[in-house]
């Protein structure tokens, strides 16, 4: 029984490192991805700027066919994954923990191949994120409020909007019952533990869907500060990770809410009547 035992705890430990080194290096190569542009052709340098609101110039407009499209579906898809992964790892290494010692008791499945189908159920509701957000750069483009190559808002007073209805909704209920989830894994699995690579995929679904609802206002404010703009990008993916992980993120969220309303209210005051150059 002893042997079994210490046979067990072993496989666990082996498993927990493989996903463990499985979901750093998913995390790793989407940054690089980032870094290096995300397939625009751009370099991430040029799109980044500490200037709030940033710098407009003429708002431009580029040819959207297919197959920019699909770049610009798979730059925000792979951002989210960059951005989200971290703070979905301790979720997606307690379910194979949770699983493992499911099946421990059953037989010697491994819990490996399961725990990528939730870490990739999760990842697909960011994608469905990603989609939408596509369709509102293009719209937003459109309407001339979106720099075409720089990526990032020429309209301080559409800036200063986002930025309050962001801050707005950093403290409502609904928000506050996503982030909640988002903070109490243990809870969730429990209550809604699906065995098997196609019940992991519904559960990671299902808790991404949680999860865009407490940080989809979040994401979009990269269309004011730059979709590829990494001071935005470092900045939202560290306020994600402390709210959903630090002792106290619920007043961080909130906090952070009430600063966005006051800075989005400062836009408006100090730039809705002027460029910005």
């Amino acid at each position: 029984h002893m042997s079994d035992q210490t046979v067990t705890e072993q496989l666990l430990r082996r498993e927990r490192a493989i996903v463990l080194v499985g979901l750093v290096l998913i995390i790793a190569l989407a940054w690089c991805w980032v870094l290096v542009g995300a397939g625009t052709g751009m370099s991430t340098t040029a799109m980044t700027t500490w200037q709030f609101p940033p710098p407009t110039g003429l708002a431009m407009h580029m040819d959207w066919g297919a197959g920019y499209a699909v770049i610009m579906f798979f730059m925000w898809w792979i951002m989210m994954i960059a951005m989200m992964t971290p703070s979905a790892t301790p979720m997606i290494l307690l379910y194979a923990r949770v699983y493992r010692h499911g099946q421990a008791r059953k037989g010697d499945e491994t819990s490996i191949a399961s725990t990528f189908s939730f870490a990739m159920g999760y990842l697909t509701a960011w994608a469905f994120f990603s989609l939408i957000a596509v369709l509102l750069q293009w719209g937003l483009e459109r309407l001339g409020v979106l720099h075409a190559m720089m990526m990032w808002s020429v309209s301080p007073v559409f800036s200063g909007s986002l930025l309050i209805i962001a801050g707005v909704y950093q403290l409502t209920p609904l928000k506050n019952v996503c982030l909640e989830h988002c903070r109490s894994p243990v809870d969730f699995l429990s209550r809604n533990f699906r065995p098997g690579p196609r019940g992991a995929f519904g559960l990671g679904w299902h808790h991404g869907l949680y999860c865009l609802g407490c940080c989809w206002f979040l994401m979009g404010l990269l269309f004011a500060g730059g979709i590829m703009n990494l001071v935005w990008i470092a900045g939202l993916a560290i306020l994600v990770l402390i709210e959903k992980v630090a002792p106290g993120g619920h007043w961080v969220a909130k906090i952070s809410g009430v600063a966005m309303i006051l800075a989005g209210a400062w836009v408006l005051w100090a730039f809705g009547g002027a460029t910005v150059t």
